[in-house]
């Protein structure tokens, strides 16, 4: 089913299923009912069930949902029961701890490489099989490396015209950091992800709950 057709809200809510799934699986549940997974979620089982039906329900009246059949399902609709290979534009702080998260392989996705401009940074050896290299070589490392995914962890002021390198060489999804909306052509896509924006939405609910806090 095309993307298009499903709301952003349900797609936001798949990796949560399938990690709280995940979990259940873990532990040997081995089936589970829209009712018992509502409860455990925080979103009730109606809004499970139609969640779910968006992509074929999954479900059996009477049983429920297999938990482990479901996990596979939902991890083949992510798109991570395959290798995701990934790198990373940006070696600072933040670049690094992508880097060295290593949940991100158990899920499927591989960080392959990590370049940066920084003659300080150039050459750093992180400790976890990677080498910071040049990003003057991006081009040539697409090139003989077909890379189809990318962080951007870089400010926001060299975020754009990295962005058209990578797509000009073939990537086709870009996971920005850089405080900036990236406008990329129809066929690529991105992920924003502006911390300070969830911070300040964190601090909202807090004052909004707490309007006696200082």
């Amino acid at each position: 089913m095309a993307e298009k057709s499903i709301s952003s809200a349900v797609i936001h809510r798949l990796p949560r299923y399938y990690r709280y799934l995940g979990e259940l699986k873990e532990n040997g549940v081995e089936r589970i009912s829209s009712a018992e997974l509502s409860q455990i979620m925080s979103v009730t089982a109606s809004q499970i069930r139609q969640d779910l039906n968006h992509f074929g329900g999954f479900g059996q009246q009477g049983y429920g949902y297999n938990v482990a059949y479901l996990y596979t399902e939902i991890g083949k609709i992510l798109g991570i029961d395959r290798r995701n290979d990934l790198i990373v534009i940006g070696a600072g702080n933040l670049g690094r701890a992508i880097a060295n998260y290593g949940n991100f392989e158990r899920r499927g996705f591989h960080i392959v490489a990590m370049f940066d401009r920084r003659a300080d940074l150039i050459g750093m050896d992180l400790g976890n099989g990677l080498t910071v290299r040049n990003a003057a070589d991006l081009e040539q490392y697409l090139a003989e490396h077909p890379v189809r995914m990318a962080a951007i962890a870089i400010p926001k002021t060299g975020a754009p015209e990295v962005a058209e390198r990578l797509i000009k060489s073939g990537v086709k999804a870009i996971w920005n950091f850089a405080h900036i909306d990236l406008e990329v052509p129809d066929d690529v896509v991105v992920e924003n992800v502006h911390l300070s924006e969830s911070l300040m939405e964190l601090s909202y609910k807090y004052h909004s709950r707490h309007p006696e806090a200082e």
